[in-house]
């Protein structure tokens, strides 16, 4: 049996090295000074953090003059997304954020990480922007909020001079204080960079967005560069302070190494997806039921533990919601227990009520690409309805079938009287002699039915005669 399972497990990390990719690490430097660029695209979730944090980390041991991260993203995770902050105001490498290629944007969680960086350039064609907290629900806030930059103080209708009646303000609801954080947030890193931050808090309390050329002209970024070497060599000669440090960029003209993300990144990012997440629990959770109604096939059972493992480590880094996980395995218990409980469909059609309500309720995050897809919810959900509903059809169709083994196999079985004595004799049945009583008298070669055993003794009565 260790033969089998450590086959199983070798064949396992197999399959997930050549997942990964192979290599170990990111993409080496090479020994000439070189700009490193670090592509940020699709939502921003803990893989991109990790690739990101790593990149910097290779990007300054190796010296590189500068690090550009090329953007194109819907938005993110705000774990991730301030994991990568972090990274850029800790870096003594210089970070320019390039929003590229033309069409390519750096929506909600990519426009803070444009305010946190050294330089902020953008491709023509391009857009940033549109910064609200979406995770928190998409409702407005409760007070409503003025324009910036100007604007009148006076009611709609009220005279020139008159004062403006206050709103008694309401309780701050979670969502206000999220947005209230955020514009804290987004203003320090403009105030740091010296952007503008007043647009900046409109990004967020109105979801603002602005074009290249837009942009350029509030001050929100530093220049627009059509290409790379268009890029470096406009900040050519600028200069920056990097983790304390000040530098003047002398980059024009120099080479660019794209640095692809290593087996880990690679593999993060596949795991933390949340739809191969939640496959990955659907997996584990059967394969472990499977493993404890049929003890000894090792393969459910391994390939369960390793994918319900997983799941559990990619649920540690997405922000899930542990009622909708409660209500999977709820789900999940009930559907099982149909199969051996004469419920009449009760807790199967409740199991399925409460997986499919879980899963909706997995993710607790209104984030792009961070989302389970109903279509697979329903399909999963359908799945597993069926495969339950045969089990128990199955159950129930070895209930209804004459007993083949065991004491209870003889009730019912005729015999043939041997000898007979008052109350008791032996009769043959099954191709056996047995000691047995009845309540009636028999002759040697009567045919009697085996009523009841008790013991070794078998309680007979005459046979049915046939009409």
């Amino acid at each position: 049996m260790m033969t089998r399972f450590m086959f199983v497990l070798m064949m396992l990390l197999g399959a997930v090295g050549l997942l990964a990719g192979g290599n170990g690490r990111a993409q080496t430097v090479p020994p000439a000074p070189a700009v490193i660029i670090l592509d940020i695209k699709g939502g921003i979730g803990p893989a991109t953090a990790d690739y990101v944090r790593r990149g910097l980390e290779d990007a300054a041991t190796a010296g590189a003059p500068a690090v550009i991260l090329r953007i194109d993203t819907p938005g993110g995770l705000d774990t991730a997304m301030r994991d990568i902050i972090k990274a850029i105001l800790a870096s003594p490498v210089p970070v320019i954020g390039y929003v590229a290629p033309s069409g390519a944007r750096a929506a909600s969680a990519g426009t803070y990480i444009m305010y946190a960086t050294h330089i902020a350039a953008m491709a023509p064609g391009t857009d940033l922007g549109a910064a609200t907290p979406v995770s928190i629900g998409g409702s407005e806030p409760s007070t409503p909020a003025m324009p910036f930059g100007g604007g009148s103080d006076k009611k709609d209708g009220a005279k020139d001079g008159a004062a403006k009646p206050e709103t008694p303000a309401g309780h701050p609801t979670m969502r206000d204080k999220a947005v209230s954080e955020a514009i804290a947030y987004i203003r320090s890193l403009a105030e740091l960079r010296g952007r503008n931050a007043d647009w900046a808090e409109q990004a967020v309390r109105r979801a603002a967005s602005l074009s290249a050329a837009k942009a350029l002209k509030e001050g929100v970024i530093d220049l627009i560069a059509p290409d790379i070497p268009s890029l470096l060599a406009a900040i050519d000669g600028r200069t920056v302070t990097a983790a304390g440090t000040t530098r003047t960029l002398h980059i024009r003209g120099m080479g660019t190494v794209t640095a692809a993300p290593d087996w880990r990144s690679e593999l993060l990012g596949v795991i933390t997806d949340p739809n191969v997440a939640y496959i990955l629990m659907i997996v584990g959770i059967y394969g472990i039921i499977f493993e404890f109604y049929h003890p000894g096939l090792v393969l459910p059972g391994t390939v369960g533990a390793i994918s319900l493992l997983l799941a559990l480590y990619a649920f540690n880094v997405l922000p899930i919601n542990y009622v909708g996980l409660g209500l999977i395995l709820l789900g999940t218990a009930l559907m099982v227990a149909e199969a051996f409980v004469p419920s009449f469909g009760a807790l199967g059609i409740g199991g399925i009520a409460a997986f499919v309500f879980g899963s909706v309720m997995l993710m607790d995050a209104d984030v792009p690409g961070f989302h389970v897809y109903m279509p697979m919810i329903a399909a999963i959900a359908t799945v597993s309805a069926a495969l339950f509903l045969f089990v128990g059809v199955m159950v129930m169709r070895v209930r209804r079938r004459a007993v083949v083994s065991g004491p209870e196999e003889m009730i019912g079985l005729p015999g043939e009287v041997v000898s007979w004595s008052g109350r008791t004799g032996r009769v043959r049945a099954h191709g056996e002699i047995w000691q047995a009583r009845a309540d009636n008298t028999f002759s040697p070669g009567n045919r009697v039915r085996v009523r009841q055993r008790d013991g070794l003794v078998l309680l007979v009565e005459p046979e049915p005669q046939e009409r």
